[in-house]
């Protein structure tokens, strides 16, 4: 999922009280879910331990229906969601999703073709977006793709950010079929050297992230642009990161790389200033 961070206060900011209020809500619900399996997920040896991710599942569907039936959220994030429900009229099943997604993390899983990881993606990352929207507000069906495939290129450029840290964790997104193109096998990813093949490989991805962005651009209604404002500020710093990996020559094994939050800023107020003018 695509993380809470400064990546994403710059486009929080733009938004009024009322809804910044409500996003940060679906966001905060989101991670938690994410940030608690994960830290079963680092212990699955034991079945216990797996005993207990399926409880921690368990306990977050609870949680979210508790949200949607009238019940009474006992997390911080339940309780914080729920008002915001019935404001924006928020759908249930995107929410449904992510936890779906979340759940296939504990499996530290493989994916054998970029179908199947796209599917992974639209769990974790464009079903937030299918939410979110709701809360910018749009006119126009058509943006709910745009949703969609923005949330896929977000999803794709993490991926390729924290592709070293995720294989310390047991964990690779990247297709295998991909991996049997370029020659480049788990080990090879595992000593954390971008080698050629490995190279070959990532720009291929960054690619694959790139027509997901153009797709999305080119899929936001004109209308209905100054209301999903948020939603182009966070695509702009996410794909000047993906930039800023292809600079740095696909070596993301070492330290993270990241948007300055001067850059951010930069970017947040130019995306913002073009929208308005209605560029």
């Amino acid at each position: 999922m695509a993380r809470r961070d400064t990546n994403f206060y710059y486009s929080f900011v733009v938004l009024p009280e009322r809804k910044r209020r409500a996003i940060i809500a679906v966001w905060d619900f989101c991670r938690a879910v994410d940030d608690d399996v994960d830290e079963v997920a680092g212990q699955l040896g034991t079945e216990a331990s797996k005993r207990a991710a399926a409880a921690s599942i368990a306990g977050w569907r609870a949680e979210l229906a508790a949200c949607y039936e009238g019940g009474q959220p006992r997390t911080p994030q339940g309780i914080a969601l729920a008002p915001h429900i019935a404001a924006f009229k928020l759908p249930r099943q995107p929410l449904e999703d992510v936890i779906d997604g979340v759940e296939i993390d504990l499996e530290r899983p493989r994916f054998r073709t970029f179908d199947e990881l796209r599917g992974y993606c639209e769990r974790v990352a464009s079903a937030v977006g299918l939410v979110c929207i709701e809360i910018f507000g749009y006119t126009n069906p058509l943006c709910r793709q745009y949703a969609i495939d923005l949330g896929i290129a977000l999803q794709l450029t993490n991926i390729l950010r924290d592709l070293g840290r995720d294989m310390a964790a047991g964990r690779l997104y990247l297709p295998l079929e991909d991996l049997e193109r370029f020659g480049v096998s788990e080990g090879d990813l595992g000593t954390g050297r971008a080698t050629g093949a490995v190279r070959a490989m990532l720009e291929f991805e960054s690619k694959r992230a790139r027509e997901y962005y153009a797709r999305a651009a080119g899929e936001l209604p004109r209308e209905d642009a100054r209301r999903l404002v948020a939603a182009r500020i966070m695509g702009a710093i996410y794909l000047n990161l993906l930039g800023r990996i292809e600079m740095s020559g696909y070596d993301v094994f070492g330290g993270p790389i990241r948007v300055p939050r001067w850059r951010q800023a930069s970017i947040a107020a130019t995306t913002w200033l073009s929208t308005m003018a209605g560029a």
